[in-house]
């Protein structure tokens, strides 16, 4: 039984639809992020962030705008500003929280996916990509010094991950029945031309789903654990094991908890190590021939993305050194490149069953024009070509994330330690009963971040998150916390080597 059945009424639509969407149909974020993060690769911050602008016009900013600003400031050790942007990038995700609970099980419901292609809907980012904006606003949080700031982001990561639960679900659910009643495999392993290889490697069919991270739920345990809340550390260390299983530091974290609680000296902090290497995988579009039923009509070409990492990719470190004495190793605890290839997996059968309704009723709008003849004809021609030209997939995804996540952890004498990475020192100062430091190697470029203050010594006002003018959403609210603001520090870069 065909998909759809031959009607002149279904050109009109589909022409004015593409009319009305051809500037976000043919936008290419692949190739708008690759010239941003190159310039970020060579240490030109001020340069990159102008880059952003100028690649974001119009005023309704959406959600992708804010989570890059966000990755940018943070590198310039800017957290308050990061963490406005990425509370405005949390609004979004929210919104679609809301939207998502109601509409849970409508997954196919976008006319503008199926009619033109999947860069017409509202981009309301990557599963993974919406837990990690809580764990990257908790890094804002530590190294601004509010760590009870970043609690409320630990807290969220655990709430925002039974919702996707839920709704990926429901969504599942809904998908198979709709593939049943079209007659549409969604299996990618039969999509001739597609490298099913990069979604198929044991690595991403090890990973429990594409949204759970190790690095996250160790971070929860790190934070619960610094701010005496033993109860819940352990919960954090146990999923942190459980995602990635077999790894030291993680088994580490739950065994020797108590232990670690009785021994602390008072001047001591107990620090942990993030080391961020590369960036995440960009997506790009791939057309292959589907066989569609279509009245008379066969095999119609539909676009899929696929995803490639980084070819310049930043090596992940395996030690790290302090004091030009001790040498730690570093364990890979989190890969952001696995877990895209692993949430991309998953996204693939409602990607083909969107693809294949789009491909039928693009086919179906030429054949209604073309059997019209004369104008009709030459216009079905037209949007022939159309189709073959906004025919793509979406490229939408958050590119300057790094592509690995590393820790290592050592209790040290509170004060200035120099720390080397990748060929890089830097003087930390550390204090408090806990610290967290961030770096992240990009390019020929290493970012340091200057931890402020440990636990119990807020110093931290939250960011005041207000509206670009431009900007088309409610204003925000702004932060209650009471305590002192504390001036950005001025980023620490080097070039490696």
């Amino acid at each position: 039984m065909p998909l759809f059945t031959s009607s002149p009424g279904l050109a009109l639509p589909f022409v004015l639809m593409l009319t009305l969407s051809g500037c976000s149909a043919m936008r290419s974020y692949d190739n708008e992020l690759k010239q941003t993060i190159d310039l970020v690769g060579q240490g030109q911050l001020d340069q990159a962030l102008t880059q952003h602008e100028a690649n974001n016009t119009g005023g309704d900013f959406d959600l992708l705008y804010y989570l890059e600003k966000g990755e940018l400031l943070r590198l310039k050790s800017q957290y308050k500003d990061s963490a406005g942007a990425w509370m405005l990038a949390d609004r979004k995700v929210n919104e679609w929280e809301n939207e998502a609970k109601i509409r849970a099980g409508a997954i196919l419901e976008n006319v503008g996916a199926v009619v033109l292609n999947d860069k017409t809907r509202r981009y309301d980012g990557h599963d993974y990509e919406k837990v990690m904006l809580s764990t990257r606003l908790a890094l804002d949080h530590l190294s601004a010094g509010d760590w009870n700031a970043a609690r409320i982001e630990i807290k969220k990561t655990h709430e925002r991950e039974a919702i996707i639960a839920e709704i990926n679900a429901k969504d599942a659910e809904a998908l198979e029945q709709e593939s049943k009643e079209k007659g549409i495999a969604t299996t990618f392993k039969d999509l001739n031309g597609y490298p099913v290889e990069t979604l198929n490697s044991a690595e991403v069919t090890r990973l429990k789903n594409g949204y759970q991270s190790a690095f996250s739920h160790y971070l929860a345990g790190f934070v619960y654990e610094a701010l005496n809340e033993q109860g819940l550390a352990a919960p954090g260390y146990r999923q942190a094991i459980e995602l990635q299983p077999n790894i030291k530091i993680l088994e580490d974290g739950l065994a020797t908890l108590e232990a670690r609680t009785s021994l602390r000296k008072p001047a001591e902090t107990d620090v942990l190590f993030v080391v961020e290497s590369g960036t995440a995988p960009a997506l790009s579009s791939v057309t292959i021939p589907v066989p569609v039923i279509v009245s008379n009509l066969g095999v119609i070409p539909i676009s899929f993305p696929v995803l490639h990492s980084d070819p310049s990719r930043t090596p992940q470190p395996s030690t790290l050194g302090i004091d030009g004495k001790e040498t730690l190793p570093l364990a890979g605890v989190t890969s952001l490149d696995t877990m895209s290839k692993r949430a991309l997996r998953d996204d693939m059968p409602g990607i083909i069953v969107r693809g294949i309704l789009r491909a039928a009723a693009k086919a179906m709008s030429q054949k209604a024009l073309m059997d019209q003849g004369g104008g009709a004809a030459i216009a079905g021609i037209a949007l022939n070509i159309a189709n073959v030209i906004t025919e793509s997939a979406d490229e939408r995804t958050w590119r300057t994330l790094p592509a690995t996540i590393s820790i290592a952890r050592a209790t040290l004498p509170s004060g200035k330690h120099d720390i080397a990475i990748g060929g890089s020192k830097q003087s930390i100062d550390i204090k408090g009963s806990h610290a967290v430091v961030v770096t992240r190697l990009l390019g020929n470029q290493v970012y340091w971040s200057q931890p402020a203050y440990g636990p119990h010594t807020p110093v931290y006002a939250a960011p005041v998150v207000i509206e670009p003018a431009n900007d088309n959403s409610a204003a925000a609210t702004k932060g209650t916390a009471k305590s002192k603001k504390k001036k950005a520090r001025k980023p620490v870069q080097q070039a490696k080597g």
